[in-house]
C-alpha cells in the first residue's frame, strides 16, 4: 500500500468512471491494527527490511486511520524510512476531512496537511519540506475527493463479488497539490494462496495503475492479493522494482469485525 502511495506523485492517469462519493462502513471495527513486514528481494534472498502498521481509531463522528511505516534500525544506514500518514474521514460517507503525512525516506523529506470541504469541493492545503516551511495552497475541484490514507478503507468497502476480470475500480486522490485520477484493476480470484507464515486464503487479486521511473520499470506490475471474506484486507503486496523486487505480508492483526479464516 505504501508502493502505491509513493508510486503516483508523478503524473495522473484518468479512471474510466467516476468515483462514488459516498460509501457506508460494512468491513472493519474502530480498534483494527493490522501489521505488515516488509521484504526486500535481491538475487534468492528474502531480506525482512521495515513494517508497516494500519490503524483505526475512535474520533466521535469520525474514523482517524493512523498509518506508520519504518525501516528496522540495521538497515537504517542504507536507506531510512520514517513515514507517518493519518486521516480523519466521516462514518457516514467515509470521505476524509483531514489528512497529514510527514515523510522522511532517504534524503526526501515531506509535510503535507489537507482540510477537504467535500461539500464545497474546496481543499486547503500545506505543503513544505517541513511543518516550519511549508506553504499554504487553496484549490477547488469538481468531484468529491479522497487522500492516500482513506482511499484505501473506502476500496474495502466495494463489492467484489459483482467484479469480473478486467473491471476497472476509479480513486480519485488529492496530495502533493494535484488530482489524481487512478485507477485500481480486478485481476483475478485465486481460491487458494499461500501466505507467508498465515497460511493459504482465498483472495481476490487486484493491480493499480504504477507510475514508470525511479521506483517502477515499464514492465512491473504490482499484485495486491485481498482476503476474499467481509473483512477485505490486503493479506500481501508483491511488485518487481528497479532493482530487486518488494513484498509486504501480513504478519499479525487484531480487532477485525469478521474472523481471518484460512482455507485447506
Amino acid at each position: 500500500m505504501l508502493l502505491v502511495i509513493g508510486s503516483i506523485s508523478a503524473q495522473d492517469f484518468p479512471s474510466t468512471k467516476e468515483m462514488p462519493c459516498a460509501m457506508s462502513n460494512n468491513n472493519f471495527l474502530t480498534g483494527e491494527k493490522l501489521t505488515y513486514t516488509v521484504y526486500y528481494n535481491w538475487g534468492y534472498l528474502w531480506i525482512a527490511a521495515g513494517e508497516v502498521t494500519f490503524e483505526i481509531k475512535d474520533a466521535g463522528s469520525q474514523y482517524h486511520y493512523v498509518c506508520r511505516g519504518t525501516t528496522y534500525k540495521r538497515y537504517d544506514s542504507v536507506f531510512k524510512v520514517r513515514d507517518y500518514f493519518e486521516s480523519k474521514v466521516d462514518t457516514t460517507s467515509l470521505l476524509p476531512t483531514h489528512f497529514k503525512r510527514e515523510v522522511e525516506e532517504g534524503n526526501y523529506i515531506r509535510f503535507d496537511s489537507i482540510s477537504f470541504d467535500q461539500q464545497g469541493h474546496l481543499v486547503k492545503e500545506y505543503i513544505g519540506d517541513t511543518r516550519e516551511t511549508a506553504k499554504e495552497r487553496s484549490f477547488t475541484l469538481d468531484h468529491c475527493s479522497h487522500d492516500l490514507l482513506s482511499i484505501i478503507y473506502a476500496l474495502r468497502n466495494t463489492d467484489v463479488d459483482v467484479l469480473s476480470p478486467g473491471d476497472v475500480l476509479p480513486m480519485d486522490v488529492f496530495f502533493d497539490k494535484e488530482l489524481f485520477s487512478l485507477n485500481l484493476n480486478y485481476s483475478d480470484y485465486i481460491e487458494k494462496k499461500k501466505i507467508r507464515d498465515l497460511g493459504n486464503y482465498s483472495v481476490s487479486v487486484f493491480q493499480p495503475t504504477l507510475v514508470t521511473g525511479n521506483v517502477f520499470t515499464e514492465e512491473a506490475v504490482m499484485n495486491i492479493y485481498i482476503s476474499d471474506d467481509d473483512n477485505k484486507i490486503p493479506l500481501m503486496i508483491e511488485s518487481p522494482v528497479t532493482v530487486g523486487s518488494v513484498k509486504a505480508v501480513l504478519s499479525s492483526y487484531e480487532g477485525l469485525k469478521y474472523p481471518l479464516n484460512p482455507v485447506e
